[in-house]
């Protein structure tokens, strides 16, 4: 086996590597992508994980965090230790792609991705244990669970940075409607914090014919959804960020009757605490003013979710740097903004410092749709960073 500092195989340039192994990532990808589980539920994929990154010659933990994997790979005297995470959980979504590698899971599907970042990470894996030649710990965090927002911190909350130490950790994620293979780097705040609030307005039930006999929920919650809108337009400062969303209206079952009560679910996101706990004061004291004004009452159950993914400058810059030295110009994404969507690999940034890495997947539909498609074409620029990065960081 031959091994290389700073550059992989002898002759090659700047740019994608040429992973002879390619296809058999890609196979592997559409493996996983056939076999989807929820969070929590990953046996089957974690089982597969472990056995390739044992057949790479890494020591390899099971079991972290419910069914997490951990794999490390020192060489030589450094003293350093880098962390790269993947997640590995899918959605209960019917896919509706037509792909011949469909799930085969009823309900069940990678519909944002996560089998691919898999594969990327794994691919990365194989090529630094066969290639490259580093000082150092490599230390490689397969996540169960981000999906319900529980697999990071399960598995921090079992010793995940103790048990293997590192100086910094880095993640990514595909983003479709960005040109496929190119990098977005965000310093601070990348992605939103999500919180969830169940709203049950109240009201007095009623023939729908004697409205004057009656206390009306559904009116009241149609003036209330209309009112929530007023918080970031009239109670977040303008050049802040927030989201507030009503997913989901329920009450009632017949035209002709007027229900005694009203059920509505919100998500709220944010890139500051001050805006977060901003929402999480106004939020209530408007649902219940609101109900009250029609002669109805509200209940609110405001339930936090995870923080936001707040990238650490230095490591953002370090991660940026690598991307723009080995890849020719423009890959990089000049202007890259935050997303509003969620991730806990923000739990591990509070415990360590890193950085969240975007890459694009090309046009198509967006994550979490039943006709989402990860692009393979993007398994190669992904994991060649992850190598770049690797080989640099423990140089």
């Amino acid at each position: 086996m031959n091994v290389h500092v700073n550059g992989g195989r002898p002759g090659d340039p700047a740019g994608v590597i040429d992973f002879a192994f390619l296809d058999e990532i890609i196979a592997l990808r559409h493996d996983l992508h056939r076999h989807p589980e929820l969070a929590f539920e990953e046996k089957r994929t974690a089982g597969v994980i472990a056995r390739y990154l044992l057949s790479y010659g890494y020591t390899v933990q099971e079991g972290i965090g419910g069914t997490g994997v951990v794999a490390t790979l020192k060489r030589g005297r450094g003293s350093k230790r880098l962390g790269i995470r993947a997640d590995f959980d899918a959605l209960p979504i019917t896919e509706e792609t037509g792909q011949p590698f469909t799930s085969e899971n009823a309900g069940v599907m990678h519909a944002c991705g996560h089998d691919g970042h898999t594969a990327i990470l794994l691919a990365a894996a194989r090529y630094l244990a066969e290639e490259v030649a580093f000082e150092g710990t490599l230390v490689l965090i397969f996540q169960p669970a981000e999906e319900i927002g529980a697999g990071a911190k399960a598995m921090i909350g079992q010793g995940l940075f103790e048990r293997f130490p590192v100086d910094a950790v880095f993640g990514l994620h595909n983003w479709p409607g960005v040109a496929a293979g190119r990098f977005g780097f965000v310093a601070g705040p990348a992605m939103a914090s999500v919180d969830q609030a169940l709203i049950t307005v109240r009201g007095k039930g009623g023939h729908g014919a004697s409205p004057h006999e009656a206390v009306d929920p559904v009116l009241a919650s149609a003036s209330l959804i209309t009112a929530l809108q007023s918080i970031v337009s009239r109670n977040i400062d303008p050049l802040e960020t927030a989201v507030v969303t009503v997913g989901s209206i329920h009450g009632g079952a017949a035209s002709n009757v007027i229900p005694e009560s009203v059920e509505l679910k919100l998500t709220l996101r944010a890139f500051t605490e001050e805006v977060r706990a901003r929402l999480e004061t106004r939020v209530p004291a408007l649902a219940r003013s609101q109900a009250e004004s029609f002669g109805a009452s509200a209940e609110v159950k405001y339930r936090r979710g995870f923080p936001a993914v707040v990238n650490h400058e230095a490591e953002t810059a370090f991660v940026r740097d690598v991307a723009e030295r080995n890849f020719p110009a423009g890959t990089v994404i000049a202007d890259f903004r935050p997303r509003t969507a969620s991730e806990d690999f923000a739990y591990m940034l509070q415990a360590r410092p890193g950085a969240y890495v975007f890459v694009g997947n090309g046009e198509g539909a967006p994550l979490h749709s039943p006709h989402y498609r990860f692009n393979d074409d993007i398994i190669a620029p992904a994991a060649t960073l992850w190598v770049r990065l690797a080989e640099t960081f423990l140089s």
